[in-house]
């Protein structure tokens, strides 16, 4: 019953949006415009309907990946002392058969002194250098909405947060605490299936994964810090996070529940104009703090990460960007010593590539994408090709694949492989 409720409400979204005219245009943009110039505020938003369907048999989830319809509405305030913003979603999800609000930004913004600027309440965050590779990027990620076909503006998760910016002559200061943990919406076997070590096998919602994250304000808090400066063409930072593993990657021995260990993260990054193009270089170290010289089984190791990248335009309207990564293991030996029987190790050093490519066509009404990562040392991947297409200045559609690969079941993108899958969207902006 609910999901024929979500079906009505996703098609009646998309009949409204596909039959708008130009009188109701005209009347919402009048509404926008006597918001702003009776209250000073900007309005914008969307409605959309999202479907899509796994591509491979999985016994343990709904052949369904996604079925919802979603608006959204964004009202900013501008003051002379301060700025006001919301930002919030509304969702029927057919495959949770849930209604859900998120709400994805509601803060204030305001410069107490010419070198100062501050942000307190629900906002996103995000800095480094990769595409959609994150080292020092220690914010909330939701790589779940990315793997079912949802927009790429939900791979990140909102927060509540106090931001600061600090310019002091060339350098600038950013620090973003963070009172109250919050973590990555990771894949669980709730909604799309995963590799279990434990039961040695790939698994869903047969062995929804148990968890127990950190939840006491101002004692499970988060701290990240970025220190930046630009040398004539080159910009170049320092990072710092103190939290933790963003992830469960841990286990409670007693419970059996996956934990999340304490975590520091040292970092540094440099973006520069090279070769025709933008070429960025990225470094961090993870400081796995509950697991002191690898010894800890029940918790991910410290380790190095290292990326590599180059973005540039090939062609006419067509751009390509190149990704190299490599994750080392610290203290490998006693990694290897400390390991559980029958778990399977994980390389002491893990590399991966990713591709990009971009073409623009029909006067750039159409937007055709293709993402890829391979793993040489895992044989494995995940390859994401995708459409845009603007119908009108308001009304689009989009759609793609989320193809997943290993030949190993327990490697990092060989774990999803049974979550193969098609999307297509439907949007109406205003």
């Amino acid at each position: 019953m609910k999901k024929t409720a979500l079906l009505a409400l996703s098609v009646l979204l998309a009949c409204n949006a596909s039959s708008v005219t130009a009188e109701d245009e005209s009347k919402s943009l009048s509404l926008t415009d006597r918001l702003y110039d009776d209250y000073g505020i900007e309005m914008l938003g969307f409605a959309e309907t999202r479907w899509g369907a796994r591509l491979v048999d999985d016994d343990n989830e709904d052949t369904m990946s996604i079925g919802e319809a979603r608006a959204q509405l964004e009202l900013t305030r501008y003051f002379d002392a301060f700025t006001l913003q919301f930002k919030g979603d509304l969702l029927a999800d057919a495959v949770t058969e849930e209604f859900d609000a998120d709400i994805r930004g509601l803060n204030v913004a305001f410069r107490p002194s010419d070198v100062l600027d501050v942000k307190i309440g629900r906002m996103v965050s995000t800095w480094g250098t990769g595409d959609l590779v994150f080292i020092n990027d220690m914010f909330p990620k939701d790589w779940q909405s990315f793997f079912i076909g949802r927009d790429d503006e939900y791979l990140k998760q909102a927060s509540n947060s106090f931001r600061t910016g600090i310019f002091l002559g060339d350098y600038t200061i950013d620090v973003v605490y963070t009172p109250h943990f919050q973590g990555s919406e990771f894949v669980s076997g709730e909604r799309l299936s995963y590799f279990n070590p434990g039961a040695g096998q790939i698994v869903g919602q047969n062995m929804v994964m148990a968890d127990d994250a950190p939840d006491e304000y101002f004692n499970d808090d988060e701290t990240s810090l970025r220190l930046s400066r630009r040398f004539g063409g080159v910009e170049t930072a320092l990072y710092g996070y103190m939290g933790f593993w963003q992830e469960p990657e841990g286990m409670d021995a007693t419970t059996g529940k996956a934990i999340y260990p304490r975590l520091n993260v040292w970092g540094a990054s440099a973006r520069s104009p090279l070769l025709g193009g933008i070429g960025n270089v990225e470094v961090g170290y993870y400081d796995s703090f509950d697991d002191e010289d690898g010894l800890n089984p029940y918790v991910r190791p410290s380790e190095y990460r290292f990326l590599v990248g180059f973005e540039r335009e090939l062609a006419h309207e067509l751009t390509g960007g190149f990704q190299y990564y490599m994750e080392v293991i610290d203290e490998y030996e006693n990694y290897e010593q400390t390991l559980a029987p029958g778990m399977n190790a994980r390389d002491e050093y893990r590399q991966m590539l990713t591709m990009r490519l971009t073409k623009l066509m029909m006067q750039q009404t159409l937007t055709l994408s293709l993402f890829v990562y391979y793993s040489p040392t895992d044989q494995d991947g995940y390859v994401r090709p995708k459409f845009q297409y603007k119908l009108t200045d308001n009304l689009r559609i989009d759609g793609g694949f989320n193809l997943f690969w290993g030949e190993d079941e327990h490697t990092f993108w060989g774990r999803f492989q049974d979550n193969t899958n098609a999307f297509v969207g439907v949007r109406y902006s205003f």
